[in-house]
């Protein structure tokens, strides 16, 4: 069953066309992904698709009998709502029901007919069998970390409104889902959480999103705006990209190839006579047709650039003993770490667990409790925010960047102007000199980053940058920082961009408890699973029947031979990883090795460390 067909749409604010003429249809139980660049549009095709803009011509068809929620970037609530009235603002008989069992359940039991009123809320919800969805709620309000059901929405921050915005619409009952950047603000486990729930739902979705692990775990296709038209892909990112590729090299023939023949074609238009036959006439239209084809711009081909940081002095940055606490509230507790020349280090963990006060105390911006952080005299940081800049909204966008530097250093004997850098960082002509005010969100972010690091900084330090940017984007700062030659800690919740980039990850797991995994983010996910599978084996309860009891005897069972002689061979093999794992941790802290060998090094410790884990698993499945 077709849930949304959509038939020749075009939209266009003034002289700038976002898209034309673009169809595409969803078909029931279809997860498909939107993806184009900053300011291209999509956010404004998810508007026209949900009734808050209108076209200028075409057409959007629903479904008679299909529900549509709507995720958008900058949810509106009504300040005064409770953060319960806010995600049950349905007015299906179950949300009503479940809103009211929750406002009883928190009633004082000294309240007037309590017992009452207790009994008929329990009474409503036995008989709507609205014990699943409220089931529901209070899965989706745990997992996003909303706890007080009473607060009211205006005095929340933009992050915590749009969790509740998300809440609302995955609580709903509702047939198709539109989903316009939902991995934002949410700490990872979060999305690995929301993954495995929306994958379990049999509903529509169209989702914007940046987040490459999220699309290929959810998504089944890809529609793309580029030149203001629909491309449509079956398959992962991976595939994607691939016949983008494809596509674009195609489409490049195809206008070199016209632009030969308008040359010659236009040579014969000089040429020729008055006296216009059927056959010229033709000819004449036919010329028409290749100049629209030749006149179409090419993408350009993004320069290799050689990222110039500034001198880093043997010193770099030493941190002794870190404390930090607001109150009884820790943040930091006894962290200990020097950095090494061209380290690259993810900071995960979830919201509110100290990532940004850490940053903060590196930066001088809070003062630890204990403790000491020092900094080389060559150390020049750069610093990306999660706020966003507050600048003067009718400054054009090469002014802003010239302010800070008018040439950019990119290499030992070269440099970028800040027009050049703008346009590496996928900024034309007419956004150059277009007012800040006028740029969408992920284009003001874009800008964002790139002047963090016009200084040339030494030590970069990004707190969730890839917030509002465009796959694109996050493409351009992956290359930039591959080659990066200094020292970096970036906070994000894009495990894609956590694999690609960083050397180990400082995961912060609570309490001020920060922890060193030298391994990318994907093997410290698999290492943190095989821990929990462990630990919830090792505390099952064993259930016998009457048959596998022993008969009368306390002896315990003895292994078989085979079962003995593995489980020896089992312990001399884990002793001798434990002591392999000992020496790779004292060369990991080794002060004066180089990074190469840090790198081969940490490859090993993971290598040992996963080996490890699996004859320990079978060490315990023998034991049992």
């Amino acid at each position: 069953m077709n849930y949304l067909s959509v038939e020749n749409l075009s939209k266009a604010y003034g002289e700038k066309l976002l898209f034309e003429e673009v169809t595409f249809g969803i078909e029931e139980g279809q997860k498909v992904a939107l993806l184009a660049k900053n300011g291209s549009g999509k956010t404004t095709l998810l508007n026209i698709l949900a009734g808050l803009d209108i076209a200028d011509s075409g057409k959007v068809s629903w479904h008679k009998e299909v529900q549509v929620a709507y995720l958008s970037q900058m949810p509106v609530f009504d300040p005064g709502l409770s953060v319960l009235d806010a995600i049950l603002s349905s007015e299906t008989a179950y949300v009503q029901a479940v809103k009211n069992y929750e406002l009883v359940m928190q009633l004082p039991q000294e309240t007037p007919n309590y017992t009452q009123l207790v009994e008929g809320a329990l009474e409503q919800m036995d008989r709507l069998q609205a014990w699943d969805f409220e089931h529901k709620v209070k899965e989706v309000l745990g997992k996003l970390n909303i706890k007080d059901f009473q607060q009211l929405v205006g005095n929340m921050s933009g992050g915590q409104r749009r969790k509740v915005a998300l809440a609302r619409v995955l609580i709903d009952e509702v047939d198709f889902l539109i989903l316009d950047e939902p991995t934002n603000h949410l700490d990872i486990d979060m999305i690995e959480w929301m993954e495995g729930f929306l994958s379990r739902q049999k509903m529509s979705m169209l989702v914007v999103t940046h987040d490459r692990y999220f699309l290929d775990n959810l998504c089944e296709s890809i529609i793309e705006i580029d030149r203001q038209t629909i491309f449509h892909y079956k398959g992962t990112y991976d595939y994607y990209i691939e016949k983008k590729a494809e596509r674009e090299n195609a489409l490049e023939q195809e206008v070199l190839k016209a632009r030969n023949l308008y040359r010659k074609e236009l040579e014969w238009i000089r040429r020729m006579p008055k006296a216009r036959t059927t056959k010229s006439k033709a000819r004449i239209d036919a010329f028409d047709v290749i100049g629209q084809k030749a006149a179409q711009k090419l993408e350009e081909e993004r320069p290799e650039i050689s990222v110039k940081a500034r001198r880093l002095g043997k010193k770099i940055l030493e941190i002794n003993n870190l404390h930090h606490s607001f109150g009884d509230i820790k943040t930091v507790q006894d962290f200990t770490h020097t950095f090494k020349r061209g380290e690259k280090i993810g900071v995960v963990g979830p919201n509110g667990s100290g990532k940004s006060t850490f940053f903060k105390l590196i930066l001088g911006q809070l003062k630890p409790t204990q403790g000491s952080i020092v900094a080389g005299q060559t150390i020049q940081f750069g610093y990306f925010s999660q706020n966003y800049l507050e600048p003067d909204q009718d400054k054009k966008v090469i002014e802003m960047v010239k302010e800070v530097a008018e040439v950019i250093p990119t290499g030992e004997s070269s440099s970028m102007s800040a027009s050049q850098f703008l346009t590496y960082f996928g900024f034309d002509h007419n956004t150059q000199y277009n007012f800040y005010r006028n740029l969408s969100g992920g284009e003001k972010r874009r800008l964002q980053l790139l002047l963090s690091l016009v200084h040339n900084p030494n030590f970069l330090i990004f707190d969730e940058p890839t917030n509002d940017l465009d796959i694109q984007t996050l493409s351009i700062l992956e290359d930039y920082l591959s080659n990066y030659t200094g020292c970096l800690l970036i906070a994000t919740h894009d495990r894609a961009f956590l694999d690609h980039i960083v050397d180990h990850l400082f995961v912060f797991e609570g309490g001020g408890k920060i922890k060193d995994y030298h391994a990318s983010y994907t093997e410290f996910r698999i290492k943190r699973e095989k821990e929990k599978q462990l630990a919830a084996k090792s505390q099952e309860p064993v259930v016998k029947t009457k048959k596998e009891m022993p008969a009368q005897s306390d002896k315990p069972k003895k292994l078989s031979y085979m079962a003995q002689r593995r489980l020896d061979e089992l312990e001399k093999e884990i002793a001798e990883l434990e002591k392999e794992k000992d020496r790779l941790t004292h060369l990991l802290s080794a002060p004066n090795a180089d990074a190469e060998t840090l790198t081969e090094t940490a490859t090993k410790y993971g290598e040992v460390e996963s080996r490890l884990d699996e004859l320990t698993l079978e060490w315990m499945e023998i034991q049992e």
